[in-house]
């Protein structure tokens, strides 16, 4: 997978590859990076589109199929489009889809056990990244190979990489992956301030001062959540790996590892000087991204790290408060000016072990219709576009400024270094220890190389076992 795409490639492939950690108001990725999406469905009203006549006629012809599939995922990944189309789908084919939202802190257990029990669900959802794919869910073993479903030669191949192993293709992903977690600020209160965008930490730094002086919270931040505050760490990878040249392929090849790296060591000391200078305000560790909307629809919080998504939500919560109102900006940790993509997400598993293998494929090769994907792209206000080629998006002026903003763009560390993404929520705890003194820098770093090396000498690495 390339590390860099040029901004004439990033905006040549829009419609696909561009068509930003875990969609929605702020639940994760997503990670994205994290666990979850949005909290808010962000369904429409409006009907599913009307069946092709092709796909009548087969129904028809073979006569409907009184099945039921299973389905479990992880709460705010299922959107209420998606919802609307499996309802299509069981008229049209007699196939019913029974979702099983788990709460999201609790979902990778739950899946886990169903998995080692042998057990698995027709269809489950996971997070994409090969380490993740391999280590959390053995998809080699737990899920069927997909690499023939027609749909995989419309999907972004960065999105394809990352469910694929030894070539083989395990899961379909449909996601907004080009709305990468960024800083959303508002515009009115940064015009009274006097404060523009800043392109530098210690800007960004002089910028929050600046705002607690004011009176104003810096800073809406969701860390008790268990994983948002990651985000902070994470997305701005692309940095790292151009102050540090080759840091991405070095750590996959075992060269060298985080706690060996100053970019990676800069960034984590500034993180915690944000938290120890309260930019995060006196309750973040109990503040939650459900919130996110309504904390920065009462004008208290002038920033917030979130989905660009979070202006419809924040909308709707204060209507006196515009999206218009609000403006992005990339997390300037360690300097950085990279927009950083995010090519994975949230993504659908057949359990190998099921007993209506076909049935979950025909489902899988609905939603990836072209006429159903920009149903959901439509009739989701929480996307701006979906990774698929062929569709048409719905970028806002300011989104196209941003990325206008930021021409040079790279892959969050998340999803180019293996065994990180495995770790996500054991990162937040580790970074929750260190706001608190119980651990420093290092013994964040050193931590994350530990579990690095454990998951690589469990998934047999040779750059970890030569």
């Amino acid at each position: 997978m390339k590390k860099w795409l040029s901004a004439s490639v990033a905006l040549a492939m829009a419609g696909g590859l561009l068509a930003g950690c875990g969609g929605g108001n702020d639940g994760n990725n997503g990670s994205n990076g994290g666990n979850g999406g949005s909290s808010d469905n962000g369904g429409s009203s409006a009907s599913a589109p009307a069946s092709s006549a092709a796909a009548s006629s087969s129904a028809s012809a073979g006569g409907k199929k009184d099945v039921t599939l299973t389905y479990i995922a992880s709460q705010g990944w299922i959107k209420d489009a998606e919802m609307q189309l499996a309802k299509k789908f069981e008229e049209e084919t007699g196939i019913h889809i029974d979702y099983q939202i788990i709460p999201a802190d609790q979902y990778f257990n739950v899946l886990k056990t169903k998995l080692n029990a042998g057990e698995g669900p027709d269809l489950f959802g996971g997070q994409s990244g090969k380490s993740e794919i391999s280590l959390n869910y053995n998809v080699e073993k737990n899920a069927v190979d997909l690499t023939d479903q027609e749909w995989t030669k419309r999907e972004d191949p960065l999105s394809l990489d990352q469910l694929s192993l030894n070539g083989k293709v395990y899961a379909q992903t449909i996601w907004d992956t080009s709305s990468s977690f960024v800083v959303v600020y508002n515009k009115k209160i940064f015009a009274d301030q006097g404060l523009t965008v800043p392109k530098t930490y210690a800007e960004f730094k002089d910028l929050c001062l600046k705002l607690q002086k004011a009176g104003i919270i810096p800073l809406y931040e969701p860390i008790a959540d268990g994983w948002h505050h990651t985000l902070w760490f994470a997305e701005p990878g692309p940095q790292y790996d151009k102050l540090q040249p080759n840091l991405y392929d070095d750590l996959n090849a075992n060269k060298t590892n985080f706690a060996a790296s100053g970019p990676l060591k800069t960034a984590l000391t500034q993180i915690k000087e944000m938290y120890d200078l309260g930019f995060f305000g006196d309750n973040a560790l109990s503040d939650t991204g459900a919130e996110s909307a309504n904390k920065m629809a009462s004008g208290q919080y002038a920033m917030s790290l979130a989905n660009q998504s979070l202006v419809t939500d924040i909308e709707k919560a204060n209507p006196d408060m515009k999206a218009t109102d609000f403006g992005f900006f990339v997390a300037p940790i360690a300097d950085n000016q990279i927009y950083y993509i995010n090519p994975g997400g949230p993504s659908k598993f057949v359990y190998s072990g099921g007993k209506h293998i076909e049935e979950a494929k025909e489902y899988l090769a609905y939603l990836a219709k072209p006429e159903n994907l920009q149903y959901m792209l439509d009739n989701d206000p929480t996307v701006s576009n979906l990774n698929f080629s062929g569709l048409k998006d719905k970028y806002t002026d300011e989104q196209k400024k941003l990325h206008e903003m930021y021409p040079e763009q790279g892959t969050d560390i998340q999803d180019y270094v293996n065994y990180v993404n495995p770790q996500w929520m054991d990162i937040g705890k580790d970074i929750v220890a260190m706001f608190g003194g119980a651990m420093n820098v290092d013994d964040v770093l050193k931590s994350i190389d530990k579990r690095r090396t454990d998951m690589a000498k469990v998934a047999k690495d040779p750059a970890w076992n030569s």
